[in-house]
């Protein structure tokens, strides 16, 4: 955080969304997008449609962002994936987290996607 900024807030705060697209890097408008298309991600709305985003919506939208934008998937990627799961966020934790903590069956998917990427760029050469 810059100089100036403030306070850092405690981990369980809720952000609004302009410090969520700071600490995150995406613009305000993704992030308006991404709740219409993502079900699961449903920040505190209060007067003058001001959103908070708790901590969980925290994570959701740090999850999508690394699966959108590093992992290659579409959004209905990421919208099939998140409906399969339930809404779960896998691994509790901002991308990158443990893999030990990713559920069985979706640590199974990412082996698949994985194989057949590799096999995708295997056949292109």
């Amino acid at each position: 955080m810059a100089a100036g900024d403030g306070p850092a807030k405690a981990a369980g705060a809720f952000r609004t969304i302009g410090e969520l697209s700071r600490d995150t890097g995406l613009p305000p408008h993704i992030l308006r997008y991404w709740e219409t298309r993502f079900p699961q991600l449903r920040p505190v709305t209060r007067a003058g449609n001001r959103r908070y985003y708790r901590p969980d919506d925290v994570r959701l939208v740090q999850r999508i962002d690394a699966l959108l934008n590093r992992d290659g998937y579409t959004v209905r990627g990421v919208q099939q994936l998140l409906a399969r799961e339930g809404g779960v966020i896998a691994g509790g934790d901002a991308p990158g987290g443990d893999d030990d903590d990713t559920p069985k069956p979706l640590a199974d998917l990412i082996a698949i996607r994985d194989a057949l990427a590799g096999a995708l760029r295997t056949d292109a050469r």
